[in-house]
């Protein structure tokens, strides 16, 4: 985690005290359950609560006990007996670190999708919002880089929410599919431990069950977390290419916010560069990275080995933290994004019309002429103009061939850009809702 691309209220979630307040937790109510059923005295569980509920973990003690043991879980147990004390020894009985591990990673797995899922809600309003706000404003649509017909900016954003949309949609699914607890023992037959210790924990800690378990928790639902975050990711970096496009000098139809007093260059005082769209690609392709490792970890051997281990301690902090990071820099981007009908409508001028050469061939193919020599026409007229050689409507009115089959007041129809836009308000119902 990169401070510099941190917010605190994510990387709360992935602090050592919170990781081993989890810990705590998930002990102290298997501690809870196993002396429901009797295997352990209720006192014990009621002292582990009472000593170890409010008590700060003292992590640069536990590493130095793990610089001992080499092994994590034991280093916070040895740890918690020196706080709770001789009932310390009921603790984690039956249980095998991954019943832990496994158990927190979901939980804060879930913790993190929570705080995406709010990201993406302010991202979807900024959305709709813009979209709204720009939803007759044309301009020109694109393929290939090329003027291809018209559009409408708020077209633009619409796309967007729907793409957002369905990302929260996954997201959705993926926060429930990762919200599972084991405390199964080793190997995941509990033979060491009763299944309703586990039913209890998972219930406490706003999980369910896993089936089965092994002894680790399935890592397909894992791959399933890191590809949502992952297709996010590039949904983020499809919106901020756009962007970055649209601001670019012969475009500039759209430009990110520039602050008073903020600087575009060290060397050139004029420059007023696309530099947070620039870097939310740049953080798209660092969330991307991990769904990789995530899908690799799936093959783990037999019942268990810890191969996914380290590749998790690195991608649930940083996937998550970057994720967050450049969804709400892209909220704010699209929140005070500076757009320009002015400009947006000369581009759409400065081809001379030929955006409409797709209506005149379809009128005459209807008026008669063949597809083959419908198409001869119009493109025969259409070149000249992309050499800055004359009026693409003058030019079709002059030519012979389509005069056989089109008045000039029926070309002269054929240029209205209002045709191209008299479907709007059906795609804004179907993305936006009658509302």
């Amino acid at each position: 985690m990169i401070p510099r691309y941190t917010r605190p209220e994510m990387a709360s979630i992935w602090e050592p005290q919170t990781r081993f307040k989890i810990w705590f937790e998930i002990e102290a109510h298997a501690a809870d359950a196993l002396a429901e059923l009797g295997v352990i005295p209720k006192e014990a569980a009621r002292t582990i609560w009472a000593k170890g509920k409010d008590a700060t973990f003292d992590v640069a003690r536990i590493d130095e006990i793990e610089r001992e043991t080499k092994h994590d879980v034991i280093a916070f147990l040895t740890h918690l007996a020196e706080i709770v004390g001789p009932e310390a020894r009921f603790v984690h009985q039956g249980m095998t670190s991954s019943d832990v591990l496994d158990t927190c990673l979901n939980v804060q797995l879930k913790r993190a999708a929570d705080l995406l899922i709010a990201d993406l809600d302010r991202v979807l309003a900024a959305l709709k919002t813009r979209a709204f706000e720009h939803k007759m404003t044309p301009t020109i649509g694109r393929s290939h880089g090329i003027h291809a017909e018209p559009v409408t900016f708020g077209l633009k954003l619409a796309y967007a929410h729907a793409e957002f949309a369905r990302a929260r949609a996954r997201l959705v699914a993926a926060r429930d599919e990762i919200s599972t607890c084991a405390i199964s023992g080793a190997v995941g037959t509990f033979a060491q431990i009763d299944p309703r210790v586990e039913e209890h924990v998972a219930k406490a800690m706003g999980l369910r069950p896993e089936p089965v378990s092994t002894q680790v928790i399935p890592r397909d639902r894992h791959a399933m977390y890191f590809a949502t975050l992952g297709v996010i990711a590039a949904s983020v970096e499809r919106l901020a290419v756009e962007v970055r496009h649209l601001q670019r000098t012969e475009v500039l139809e759209a430009e990110e916010f520039f602050s008073e007093g903020q600087k575009g260059s060290s060397a050139m005082p004029h420059k007023r560069n696309p530099v947070l769209s620039e870097n939310l690609s740049g953080l798209s392709r660092m969330v991307r990275a991990y769904v990789t490792p995530a899908l690799e970890n799936v093959a783990l051997w037999h019942e268990r080995d810890i191969s996914h281990s380290s590749a998790e301690r690195m991608m649930g902090p940083d996937a998550t933290v970057t994720l967050d990071f450049a969804l709400v820099r892209l909220a704010g981007l699209i929140e005070k994004l500076l757009v320009y009908p002015q400009n947006m409508q000369k581009n759409l001028d400065r081809l001379g019309g030929l955006v409409h050469s797709q209506r005149v061939l379809i009128a005459l193919t209807q008026k008669g002429a063949s597809r083959e020599d419908a198409y001869k026409f119009v493109q025969r007229n259409a070149m000249p103009v992309w050499r800055g050689e004359g009026d693409f409507k003058t030019l079709l009115k002059n030519d012979p061939d389509v005069k056989k089959y089109m008045t000039d007041a029926e070309i002269e129809e054929k240029f209205d850009l209002g045709y191209h836009l008299k479907h709007v308000d059906t795609i804004f119902k179907r993305v936006f809702g009658e509302a």
